[in-house]
């Protein structure tokens, strides 16, 4: 899977704990940011791998079964979509529609969930860094994680009352995600 977003935002973070949570679940996992002297506010990119076997391969992730995009101004300056398998996940930091996003005729190829990750990391976090929140919504979507395990990792990169944040925000993207789901699939 690919983390698109920007400096400063936690892209290589979301990586590392991603790949953590895989590791607590008994899975092989690695995780990579591939960026040169980026400032904050730039386009990075971060790759994680997991998987029942070793992974040997250690190269960017060109053709990702999953997309985590935690800024959606980089949809429209950066092929955010390159590679992406047809039926691959998407899961975008936004309360906007997919229509609104200019995403519309790609809801057919990949499957699209959105979830307001920087207004419940600023609601549980008190800053505006959606990476956290964004790990709850992909353990809802992907299926390849639980959202127990994303705890446990954010418990391992933060503590105190920062990782308690984060672990509130995933869990509370979670549920915003699982809704979205089941609303999908009654439709």
């Amino acid at each position: 899977m690919r983390v698109h977003g920007r400096g400063g935002q936690g892209v290589v973070t979301a990586a590392e704990m991603l790949s953590i949570a895989a590791f607590r679940e008994g899975r092989h996992a690695q995780a990579f940011p591939s960026f040169g002297s980026e400032r904050t506010g730039a386009p990075v990119v971060a790759f994680c791998r997991m998987d029942e076997r070793e992974i040997r391969l250690r190269e960017p992730v060109l053709e990702p079964d999953a997309l985590i995009i935690q800024d959606p101004t980089l949809l429209h300056q950066v092929d955010v979509f390159s590679g992406l398998a047809e039926g691959g996940r998407v899961l975008i930091n936004t309360s906007r529609s997919f229509e609104q996003l200019g995403l519309k005729e790609l809801t057919a190829r990949f499957r699209f969930c959105a979830v307001p990750a920087t207004e419940l990391a600023l609601r549980h976090v008190g800053r505006p860094v959606p990476n956290a929140a964004l790990l709850g919504g992909f353990a809802a979507i992907a299926g390849l994680i639980s959202i127990d395990a994303v705890a446990a990792a954010i418990r391992e990169k933060f503590s105190g009352a920062v990782a308690e944040g984060n672990v509130a925000a995933a869990a509370a993207a979670h549920d915003v995600v699982r809704r979205e789901l089941a609303e999908a699939a009654h439709a």
